[in-house]
């Protein structure tokens, strides 16, 4: 529904309760810049996430823990300027809130003022809960990931899938429920079994936003890279929607072929007639 200057109002963590609430998924996805946040705010996508996946797909690193906390706050702050009016959730990376509570919520809260983040997500199990319940009280949005959690990939040679055993799922199951009770006002689970899903849901009220965890969470989320077509290796649960990385090289081998045929295109800027030539008698004057 518009505001009262035409504009469609903002959406808010209470809105997306609300979409929850009304059976019909909402749409997520990663974002790291302006630009980008400007035109997905324009798609109505409600949901932004500023992911640690910036390290691999922003800053080239091949794993998420190399992901700067104080790059992430940037990365964050410019994708809120962009789409002031969406719900913009910031990871927290490796290492940011693991070692104590106290510099756990500093960080969090520094997403919050330096960056304008609405939520913080972090990557948690139920050894979690009183950090998020310290977290809540003071005032920061949480946000659970559970299932797979790619910052603990070193401890299982590399990202994988959750929740694939009897034992396993229903750890994740508790897990998710420790964190909600604990405070957590969305959860995200990533690359588990739909019984997992189908558990989790059963047993937490908030909004759960699913990654390669089936079609029955409140909302999807995906990072941008994969769905347009620029990952060389995205993971099996993606599915591009566009071919954007080969429109940039087709892109890319034309803009070296106008250069090279000495027609770079657009208007070119002039100068008046008489300061051409008085530029020229300048010039000649020079030599």
């Amino acid at each position: 529904m518009p505001d009262t200057h035409g504009q469609p109002e903002p959406v808010t963590l209470r809105t997306l309760r609300r979409i929850a609430d009304s059976g019909v998924p909402f749409a997520c996805l990663t974002c790291y810049d302006a630009t980008t946040a400007r035109w997905l705010e324009r798609a109505s996508i409600p949901l932004l996430l500023v992911g640690d996946t910036a390290a691999e797909v922003i800053l080239g690193f091949d794993r998420t823990i190399d992901m700067p906390l104080d790059v992430l706050i940037a990365l964050t702050a410019a994708v809120k300027r962009g789409a002031s009016r969406t719900v913009v959730m910031a990871d927290m990376p490796f290492m940011s809130y693991q070692a104590d509570h106290a510099s756990a919520i500093r960080n969090a809260g520094r997403f919050l003022t330096e960056s304008r983040a609405d939520v913080v997500k972090l990557e948690a199990d139920a050894s979690f809960a009183s950090l998020v319940r310290k977290m809540t009280r003071a005032g920061i949005p949480i946000c659970g990931h559970v299932g797979s959690r790619p910052q603990r990939a070193a401890l299982t040679s590399g990202y994988g899938s959750a929740g694939r055993s009897s034992e396993e799922a229903s750890r994740i199951v508790r897990d998710a429920v420790a964190l909600e009770r604990a405070g957590c006002v969305q959860l995200l689970v990533e690359a588990v079994p739909n019984e997992v899903t189908d558990e989790i849901l059963a047993k937490t009220s908030v909004p759960l936003i699913g990654i390669g965890a089936g079609p029955a969470c409140h909302g999807q989320v995906l990072v941008l890279h994969d769905l347009l077509g620029l990952s060389d290796h995205p993971p099996r649960f993606a599915e591009s929607a566009a071919a954007v990385g080969e429109s940039i090289r087709e892109a890319g081998v034309e803009w070296a072929r106008r250069v090279a045929d000495r027609r770079v295109g657009g208007k070119r800027y002039v100068m008046q007639e008489d300061e051409s030539r008085r530029f020229r008698e300048a010039s000649g004057d020079e030599e």
